[in-house]
């Protein structure tokens, strides 16, 4: 890569590049610390990079958006990763410490290397979670779901950022399965607002059932703290108790709080598969399945906080004309709507993400509608029992399930068969 000719050269600074700031190790963080609102222990730091001073590289901001347009984005990542980690094991002076660290979306899903490779050189007392924006989940979801598996593996958990920016995205929320949930520090200023109360509630019953932490962020007065209790916060960030500093003030060291939870072997089963055993297995024929099919989809298009909606329709035959106009229909309505068959094309309804499965398949054999989202949970799961007749009076054995936990280990099922970055 040759030298970028992008300086700056403001009164009283020297001009730099972008390629010496990343080769002469100019970069830096600083770490804001994450504070538990009922104890007031400080639990964990967050790594704030930041270029050298004088220069227009001392905004983060600037520095991301000009390695991204410049290809140097995975070599800014690694000189971060590098420079926070060091940190971690330095600051600490050998006792255990919580880091946050942040990475952007394309560098976990085309570039994980390198987050993997820092993360195992990290020293053995430094707890890492990975922190990432919202706006990932809707451009890759298979992408971050298996970036995010990889890296849990390693040991770190996930963080979810900006949550609230655009509420329709709460859906995404159960199938990321975040260990902690970083609210928009927007929601901070407008808690009586009925949107800030939707989102709030919504992460609320996600952190409930799941045991994540819920970060309030922006908190600069002890009037902020109150309001972020009333959004749910069990932890708060902001300026009431720092800036940012280059040092670790002392904490408190709680690791169950941030371990790793992988979603694990759901990913990779199918939706009928992970019924299990002391579940009541119903027949019918396919007719009288229909309606429910179509009854889950109403309940998506009705919900007043969008969920996503998958579907298994064993063949690309069955998605036939009346279905591509219901699921453009869901598509204009839904954050994400994906339909999966033997032959499905990459995109059967406008809108829509189709999920090519191969004839050997588990889940050719199934048919399946999955609703899942931040108040709403239901499937239908249904195998094919191989008649030869009539398509209407196919017999297939089903269950119709409203279990959280089951509809999201369905949910699961189904992305793990999206190809990432699709």
């Amino acid at each position: 890569m040759g030298v970028v000719d992008m300086r700056q050269g403001p009164a009283g600074g020297s001009q730099i590049s972008l390629d010496e700031v990343l080769s002469e190790g100019l970069l830096h963080c600083v770490y804001q610390p994450f504070v538990d609102v009922d104890s007031g222990a400080v639990l964990a730091f967050e790594a704030l990079l930041r270029g050298p001073a004088n220069t227009v590289w001392q905004s983060p901001m600037e520095l991301l958006h000009a390695a991204s347009r410049l290809g140097r984005l995975a070599d800014l990542e690694r000189a971060s990763l590098r420079t926070s980690l060091a940190d971690a094991a330095a600051f600490s002076q050998g006792r255990p410490v919580t880091l946050f660290v942040n990475v952007e979306p394309t560098t976990l899903t085309r570039r994980l290397d390198v987050l993997l490779e820092a993360v195992a050189d990290r020293a053995r007392h430094v707890q890492v979670v990975v922190e990432i924006t919202e706006r990932a989940l809707a451009d890759d979801l298979a992408g971050v779901l298996a970036g995010a598996e990889k890296l849990r593996a390693a040991g770190c958990a996930i963080a979810l950022d900006d949550v609230g920016v655009h509420p329709e995205s709460l859906a995404f929320i159960p199938l990321l399965r975040p260990e902690v949930v970083k609210l928009d520090l927007k929601l901070l200023r407008t808690v009586k607002d009925p949107v800030t109360v939707t989102v709030a509630g919504a992460v609320r019953a996600y952190a409930e059932q799941a045991g994540a932490e819920v970060v309030a962020e922006g908190i600069e007065t002890p009037e902020d703290l109150t309001r972020a209790m009333v959004l749910g916060a069990t932890l708060g960030q902001g300026w009431l108790w720092g800036r940012g500093e280059r040092e670790f003030t002392p904490s408190t060291f709680r690791p169950e709080r941030f371990a790793a939870r992988p979603i694990g072997a759901s990913l990779r089963a199918t939706p009928y598969e992970s019924v299990g055993a002391g579940r009541h297995i119903r027949h019918a024929p396919k007719h009288l399945l229909v309606p429910l099919s179509k009854t889950l989809e109403l309940m998506a298009q009705q919900a007043a906080v969008p969920p996503v909606l998958f579907a298994a329709f064993e063949h690309v035959q069955f998605f036939r004309p009346s279905t591509v106009r219901r699921f453009t229909d869901l598509a204009a309505t839904l954050p994400f709507v994906a339909a999966f068959g033997v032959d499905m094309p990459g995109e059967p309804a406008p809108g829509v993400r189709g999920g090519n499965l191969a004839v050997h398949d588990p889940l050719a054999t199934e048919w399946t509608v999955v609703v899942l989202g931040a108040h709403t949970a239901a499937a239908l799961m249904a195998r094919d029992l191989g008649d030869t007749g009539p398509d209407a009076d196919r017999q297939f054995e089903f269950v119709v399930t409203y279990d959280r936990a089951l509809v999201t280990s369905a949910a699961h099922a189904m992305i793990g068969r999206l190809t990432p970055g699709g």
